[in-house]
């Protein structure tokens, strides 16, 4: 029952990212997909590092830094990029091939063999998505393609490396998300600045939604992810992903008025079921844990019981 929990509440992640297309087009400044980047990061790293009052010590100032490098600095420009250089839903499509991506890395970083099972699970999730996301052919852009896979391939990195590393001893999931977040942020700002200039204006209707996409769409959102990471395998977490383009096809049709069609809610059928059998998987080898797993696997440390140290 405790791992059934873990699991939804895991799975709000990539349930909340996927409201990320919804907001952006209806309530933000056009084009300008690096300073949202900017905007979802730095101020929710920021935020968190104000409430756990927790840093980084010793060998952690580098591996925080590759960790919001892999799964915030690269992976959201390099999503964006994909998004606009794609036909429609193609990032989508070759994105959905990070549990594949989370298969092999664990065997490789983690000891943890492939099954059958989870390989086909893959394979099925990302087909599942294809039918959902996908619209008329396009010519492919190489450039686009391989940032898709780029963005995975960094996500993909950043979840593997953040099971194998843990998290230090006394310290919160919610203060490695700020870490994260905020070396992530910090990562895209000059990038930002240099691609699009200065800040855009905001309206009241734009403040609204970056608040949204700071607060709960990031620093929750994010912070509910590497928490199932530490108490999940990788390739249970990675399975969550696709209900990310599943979530953003619901919403589209909720609330933009758009249409789904038989052939996309067979696609939504079998991605939510890849994702379900993805959550049954087991690893040929048990799971190794890291130091400060071992030392009492202290997860309770939430939001009401990070330890507060300057």
């Amino acid at each position: 029952m405790k791992r059934t929990a873990t699991v939804l509440l895991t799975a709000l992640a990539p349930v909340s990212w996927g409201t990320t297309y919804a907001v952006t087009t209806q309530f933000l400044p056009a084009d300008r997909p690096l300073f949202t980047a900017l905007a979802r990061a730095l101020p929710a790293g920021l935020l968190l590092l104000a409430l756990t009052r927790v840093l980084p010590r010793g060998a952690w100032w580098w591996k925080a830094a590759v960790l919001g490098a892999l799964n915030i600095g690269a992976f959201f420009p390099l999503l964006f990029l994909s998004a606009y250089r794609l036909p429609g839903g193609m990032a989508a499509v070759v994105g959905s091939v990070g549990p594949l991506f989370v298969v092999g890395l664990s065997a490789l970083l983690l000891g943890q063999r492939p099954t059958g099972r989870a390989l086909l699970a893959g394979v099925v999730a990302a087909f599942g998505v294809s039918l959902v996301v996908l619209k008329a052919a396009g010519a492919l852009d190489p450039v686009g393609v391989l940032a898709a896979l780029a963005s995975s391939a960094s996500m993909s990195t950043g979840t593997v490396l953040t099971k194998k590393w843990g998290r230090p001893a006394g310290v919160g999931p919610l203060a490695l998300t700020g870490w994260q977040l905020t070396a992530g942020g910090l990562l895209i700002a000059p990038l930002a600045l240099l691609v699009e200039g200065a800040p855009p204006a905001l309206d009241a209707r734009a403040v609204g939604g970056y608040l949204y996409l700071a607060l709960a769409n990031t620093a929750v959102a994010y912070w509910l992810w590497f928490r199932g990471i530490g108490r999940l395998t990788a390739t249970q977490v990675t399975f969550l992903g696709p209900l990310s383009p599943l979530t953003a096809a619901v919403v589209g049709w909720a609330a933009l008025g758009q249409a789904l069609t038989p052939v996309q809610l067979a696609g939504m059928a079998l991605a939510f079921g890849a994702t379900v059998a993805g959550q049954t998987t087991r690893s040929a080898q048990p799971q190794s844990f890291s130091s400060a797993e071992m030392n009492g696997r202290k997860d309770s440390m939430d939001l009401t019981g990070v330890s507060l140290r300057r």
